[in-house]
């Protein structure tokens, strides 16, 4: 797999990102904590739950038929436009909401009023968290708080010794504009383990961490940058594989740390990883990551697959067989991992890739769509999330298909736990 296809998914990301801007409380801290521990926990004051009854806002279990959800921008967390998308979860077998609850620019959408300067100054107070997972309470709506991690232009911008330099020593931005911070520093990596802890006691029930990893080719522009190696500075590791360690120890960190909070942690990780041993720029190793979250959601859409990619010549055109290559590489990884093995949860496709151009791309209608979801089904896989950047999603999608055992493509004790899934849901 070459770097064109990292660049036609930055394409394809910027693309579509440009249509939108940019728990559990613990009642008591364990008086058995290590100091370690102590050290890297947050303030847990009743600052982000309901303080009459120390209660988070929301507390919906998990779903029983696996998590179904939509992206859901922090301004579709208002007015009509939610009032649209919760009913729409409610007319349909979907279950879930993904929402920015940290943005692709670095607001933090919800003001959770910490007393962590830091924090409260990068808020922009856009979703009000109360009345939010309340009504996704009452309507049983799974809540996901997207956490966008070492993306972060507005953090950069405050803190360039947390970030990559140019040599004139300005921040390092890429062809887009947008900044990153440095996976590398502790620093950045509590910034996010607090802000998931902040999501976690308001009532979202998982944090998804996006865009956990390295800039995109990376490896192409280090060379030129000044930054911080931290706990590498005299490692003896590769520098490949002192990226791939450093987004994979985040990621046991953040697990860790968020233990107490009742939480499930996911992260988003390009489709390309699982095909190959390691993305050399971006840090991302799938097997690694997969062994430190609970969820693993690769970002599968047919559009984001170059031509030529599992002998398909124009990969949007076939949903159904893309996703299929893909799945057979993604499984087999996965159940090499044994008790390590997350749920796998990709991201499908809820758009029209017009800008792949005349006859490279189709109308992502409700046969489109549907054949993503048949093609999970196929590879047992009962869990999705449909991206839509401004949260436009296709009406009548049969959302809870059945596999074809004529085409399943697991073993028989997975199609009987699929099959009683299907009957309790």
């Amino acid at each position: 797999m070459d770097t064109k296809i990292i660049l036609r998914s930055l394409c394809a990301s910027l693309l579509l990102l440009s249509a939108c801007s940019n728990k559990d409380n613990n009642e008591t801290t364990k008086n058995t904590k290590s100091q370690s521990q102590k050290e890297h926990s947050i303030d847990r004051q009743l600052t982000n739950a309901d303080k009459k009854s120390g209660k988070p806002f929301s507390n919906v279990a998990y779903p029983n038929d696996g998590v179904k959800g939509i992206y859901v921008t922090a301004n579709s967390t208002k007015g009509e436009k939610f009032e649209e998308l919760t009913n729409f979860i409610d007319q349909t077998d979907l279950n879930a909401m993904v929402i920015d609850v940290k943005d692709d620019n670095g607001n933090i959408t919800i003001n959770f009023n910490t007393g962590d300067k830091l924090i409260d100054n990068n808020s922009i107070n856009i979703v009000d968290a109360k009345p939010l997972l309340k009504k996704m309470g009452k309507k049983n709506i799974y809540p996901i708080a997207r956490i966008v991690t070492f993306k972060d232009t507005k953090l950069a911008e405050k803190h360039p010794e947390w970030s990559f330099k140019n040599p004139d020593g300005s921040v390092w931005e890429n062809g887009g504009g947008d900044k990153f911070v440095n996976p590398f520093m502790k620093e950045v990596w509590k910034y996010n383990i607090d802000i998931s802890k902040q999501a976690a006691k308001a009532g979202f029930k998982d944090i998804q961490y996006d865009y956990v990893r390295f800039p995109e080719e990376f490896e192409d522009v280090e060379k030129n940058l000044t930054y911080n190696k931290e706990d590498y500075k005299d490692s003896k590791l590769n520098e490949v594989d002192q990226r791939v360690d450093t987004i994979t120890q985040f990621l046991r960190t953040a697990r860790h740390e968020l233990t107490d909070y009742d939480v499930k942690v996911s992260a988003d990780v390009f489709g390309y990883a699982a095909m190959v041993e390691e993305a050399p720029g971006i840090g991302q190793s799938f097997q690694k990551i997969s062994k430190n979250v609970d969820a693993i959601s690769s970002m599968i859409y047919p559009s984001h697959w170059s031509s030529g990619d599992f002998g398909i010549k124009s990969p949007d055109l076939e949903p159904y067989n893309t996703i299929d290559q893909y799945l057979d590489k993604e499984t087999a990884i996965l159940n090499e991992l044994g008790k390590d093995k997350p749920k796998s949860r990709p991201w499908l496709q809820d758009f029209t890739a017009s800008y792949l151009g005349a006859g490279n791309y189709k109308v992502y209608d409700k046969q489109a769509i549907e054949e993503q979801i048949q093609s999970l089904a196929d590879h047992g896989i009962n869990e999705f999330l449909l991206w839509n950047a401004p949260n436009d999603y296709t009406q009548g999608i049969n959302y809870n298909l059945k596999p074809n055992k004529d085409k399943l493509k697991v073993n028989e004790q997975e199609i009987k736990k699929i099959e009683k899934n299907r009957k309790q849901s």
